[in-house]
């Protein structure tokens, strides 16, 4: 009998030093320990870097979907092309810098059954404080405006069925620029998806520094992630 395919999506921006390590390791682990098919959907955005190069040298050795872009999308837009690239029944997600530890996936795939998607929890976290305080100060709106239940609401792991998928993403998805996964638990929440959280080992970076929230910027991201709360609370209201 066939394995059943599980495309893994990744978006890439400047990881040209880490991502052949982070692929190589992730597929390896995985195929090891569970028998699926796995297939990378690798949606690269903007890099200025040797990322490209890298990635088109591990397409000839590895099972990847590349998409490119010259421009930079930002982090929503390139994970939402990143899921709609994707063909297969079951659709997993990590970030591409390496924090996932693929040692964790075994328990996604074994966990689903008949949950419509499982998410992780970092347990504990490696961020930088200033991403932590600035997820927890957010999350006091968040969870406000939304019936989340969440332990961690902006986790970058998780393993989701396509039909699920297909419902969170209509609508005018993409509000959260930068904090997609926010809007993704509050989408998935307005459609009534069975959810189940695992605790996820977070490892630090393996190589560079965040591509997004940077010191200078978070004034700026805060403000846009604040409207956008209101926006996807007014777009999620005139749903039901």
């Amino acid at each position: 009998m066939s394995k059943p395919r599980v495309d893994l999506v990744l978006p890439v921006h400047n990881e040209g030093a880490s991502i052949a390590a982070t692929l190589h390791e992730f597929y390896a682990t995985v195929t090891a320990q569970v028998p699926i098919d796995l297939r990378f959907v690798v949606c690269e955005d903007g890099s200025n870097d040797n990322t490209v190069e890298v990635l088109q040298s591990l397409a000839t050795r590895l099972p990847i979907t590349l998409i490119t872009s010259t421009e930079r999308k930002g982090y929503s837009r390139a994970v939402i092309d990143g899921f709609r690239a994707t063909t297969a029944d079951h659709i997993a997600f990590i970030d591409s810098d390496g924090q996932c530890d693929p040692n964790d996936f075994r328990a996604f795939w074994e966990t689903i059954g008949d949950n419509d998607f499982v998410i992780g929890y970092r347990n504990p976290r490696r961020d930088p404080w200033v991403r932590i305080l600035m997820s927890r100060s957010f999350g006091l709106v968040y969870r406000r405006l939304f019936d989340v239940h969440s332990k961690d609401p902006s986790c970058p792991y998780l393993l989701i069925r396509r039909a699920a998928l297909e419902r969170i993403l209509r609508g005018n998805v993409g509000i959260l620029k930068q904090g997609f996964w926010w809007e993704f638990l509050a989408r998935a929440n307005a459609t009534g998806a069975r959810l189940v959280e695992i605790p996820v080992r977070h490892r630090p970076r393996a190589a560079g520094t965040t591509q997004v929230y940077r010191l200078r910027a978070i004034p700026r991201i805060a403000a846009e992630h604040l409207r956008g709360l209101f926006t996807l609370k007014r777009e999620l209201d005139s749903l039901r």
